[in-house]
């Protein structure tokens, strides 16, 4: 008597990439239809580099001691306009997760057989890719304008990429829990504006050293700066110091944090 064999069950981390691709390529297939979120928001740090360099370059650039040339300036506004991309590109996850919270997909997700933190994880993948690939059209323009990284090794440049990874995957999921908790895509967007605010207070656009003394550890403690300071020096040479760690402390810290409030808000949210 022949015994019929039962197919093996999918493992649990099989089920998780599965499902977290599925929503991966349902998130990626959402930003590519309605692209105008995206692309408002690419256009924020494009313009701002545009407007201060051709604008205020020359000027900016004698003030931090490199002459009346705006090439000095260009090459210290790119690496802090790479990582305002990304909080600006990070914004359209708070708004995509509110939209999804709201409209009754999630609860219908709930319902389906599917790995729970898939719907999360497939959001915060497909954001990290289009918040790289906005880094990556923002320094063509930087390239195309003037800024020029010729000292820099492939290694150099490896750890730079990979500080822009971590610093989006770390705001990526801080915009997740923002989203989570707005009750609309409109407050999602206003609670997700520090994302773009904070690097216009940062060492993005001057130095800390030539703000006033009372706002300098305003500039100085926040994400930002360590974490633009960490890439000037790896793209041109200049000192890192202890802002290489630091940065990364805060990438860390933040993803983790993001993170643990994400789940505990989508695991617990009765909607």
């Amino acid at each position: 008597m022949s015994t019929v064999q039962l197919p093996a069950r999918p493992s649990r981390l099989s089920l998780a990439v599965r499902d977290s691709s599925t929503m991966l390529r349902r998130n990626l297939l959402h930003a590519r239809r309605y692209p105008s979120l995206t692309l408002n928001l690419l256009l924020t740090p494009i313009m701002l580099l545009l407007l201060f360099v051709y604008i205020f370059g020359d000027t900016m650039s004698a003030g931090i001691g490199g002459g009346a040339d705006r090439s000095a300036y260009i090459a210290y506004l790119v690496p802090g306009l790479l990582l305002m991309t990304i909080g600006s590109t990070t914004i359209g996850t708070a708004v995509s997760v509110s939209n999804d919270m709201t409209e009754g997909i999630i609860a219908r997700f709930r319902t389906m057989a599917i790995h729970r933190g898939s719907v999360l994880i497939g959001h915060v993948i497909g954001s990290v890719l289009q918040a790289i690939i906005s880094v990556v059209l923002v320094g063509a323009v930087g390239v195309a304008i003037g800024f020029r990284s010729t000292d820099a090794t492939v290694l150099e440049w490896l750890a730079a990429f990979g500080l822009l990874t971590l610093f989006a995957l770390a705001l990526t999921w801080i915009a997740v829990g923002m989203g989570l908790v707005s009750p609309n895509a409109e407050a999602a967007s206003n609670n997700a504006m520090p994302l773009i605010f904070l690097p216009l207070i940062s060492s993005a656009f001057v130095p800390v050293d030539a703000m006033p003394g009372w706002f300098q550890p305003i500039a100085e403690y926040q994400p930002f700066t360590p974490a633009i300071e960490t890439l000037r020096g790896l793209l041109l040479g200049t000192e890192i110091g202890n802002n290489g760690w630091i940065a990364v402390v805060w990438c860390l810290g933040l993803a983790v944090l993001g993170y643990r409030w994400s789940t505990s808000k989508f695991n617990h949210d009765p909607k």
